[in-house]
């Protein structure tokens, strides 16, 4: 199926249904490959607070990243749909319409190492995943993924992971190749049958003795960080967050940073970093958990993270990704669309490239029957 919008600077034609990540999509610049901007649709379905609103004032209350001129334009040339019909500036919202935005959308970039497959079977994929690259898509992110990657590289897809691995860390990850497989792994995860081993550089001397810890996570999604509190069998307030434990045995130390293998016995969103920092030995370049003046110090900047949470159409808002068809290959890298407000960067507006991979690598998973393992990173040693 094709359509064209009624927009008077270029003609976009695009169809349904996606296409695939190739090869073609991906540049590579100093370091970091990015992702050809390519059109998407997203899609969502007034709720109630947006009903009454007129079309333009609902983008440029709820959806910030772009300005009212721009959002005016974007009605008027049918880049802003209603039910799938062209509307006026003017067109009162009603709940349960659906809204379609049709955009140019840019991806930000990760480092260009590579995705290292460790060993390919009927059912399973393992590979090495470097820091940077998130596992799957979620917000901004698509085809610069792990799966992604893995589809437009090697041609393997449909992938399943069994297990996530936070962006900027790296190590193992096993991947199902079929939704049966995953469904056996992930039974084996929540039956407590599966054995997860990491391995960090912290700041200070780790003690000797093993460590464990147990405290609760209370993850903050708005933040994009958690916090770790322990319960007070005396005290009237609850505790807040989801229980945790993590075992820590130090495996090597030159007195100034430690190394330190990390045991998780529950999976929550970053629960070596926050147990780690609870413990007083934080991962040594974890600027999000080292202390509250290097916090302070980095949010004037946007990393990836960040300008994922913040895009207009995060998954907070409502929107879902629809349909997207790569623009033609021009004799530059990539086509200027004269309405986009990212272009000419390849990179979307307020991503800031100071960023490093995290000191946290997953290097063993073990269950009944089978050990997947990952070489351990240069990092690692103290000498």
């Amino acid at each position: 199926m094709k359509r064209k919008m009624e927009d008077k600077d270029m003609e976009i034609v695009w169809q349904s249904p996606a296409n695939p990540p190739e090869r073609k999509d991906y540049i590579f610049r100093n370091g970091r490959r990015h992702v050809r901007p390519y059109y998407f649709e997203f899609i969502a379905h007034v709720k109630n607070r947006w009903a009454g609103k007129t079309i333009v004032d609902l983008f440029t209350d709820e959806f910030k990243g772009r300005n009212r001129d721009y959002y005016i334009s974007a009605v008027k040339c049918g880049r802003i749909q209603v039910d799938g019909q062209l509307v006026p500036v003017s067109f009162i919202v009603k709940p349960s319409q659906k809204i379609s935005h049709f955009l140019h959308r840019h991806e930000p970039p990760v480092m260009t190492w590579d995705v290292k497959i460790l060993q390919t079977e009927p059912d399973v994929v393992t590979i090495c995943k470097p820091a940077s690259v998130p596992v799957h898509p979620c917000g901004q992110y698509r085809k610069n993924t792990v799966v992604g990657i893995l589809q437009a590289e090697h041609g393997l897809a449909p992938l399943f992971p069994i297990h996530r691995l936070d962006r900027l860390v790296s190590g193992l990850l096993i991947l199902a190749r079929s939704a049966a497989q995953a469904d056996i792994f992930r039974q084996q995860i929540e039956g407590g049958m599966v054995h997860k081993q990491y391995i960090a550089r912290v700041i200070g001397e780790f003690p000797e003795e093993e460590q464990v810890v147990d405290a609760n996570i209370n993850h903050n999604a708005r933040e994009g960080r958690s916090s770790a509190e322990v319960g007070d069998s005396c005290g009237d307030a609850p505790t807040k967050g989801k229980t945790a434990c993590t075992k820590f045995t130090r495996i090597s130390t030159n007195g100034i940073q430690s190394i330190v293998l990390c045991e998780p016995v529950t999976g929550r969103t970053h629960q070596i970093r926050v147990h780690l920092q609870h413990a007083g030995h934080p991962i040594a370049n974890d600027i999000l958990y080292l202390s509250k003046d290097v916090i302070d110090r980095s949010a004037g900047g946007m990393g990836a993270d960040r300008a994922a949470a913040n895009s207009d159409h995060s998954p907070a808002s409502g929107f879902s990704e629809n349909k997207s068809t790569e623009h033609e290959d021009s004799s530059e890298d990539f086509s200027i669309d004269p309405m986009c407000t990212n272009c000419p960067s390849l990179a979307p507006k307020g991503y800031d490239y100071h960023e490093e991979a995290l000191w946290l690598h997953c290097f063993r998973y073990s269950g009944p029957g089978w050990v997947y393992e990952c070489p351990h990173p240069d990092w690692a040693s103290l000498s």
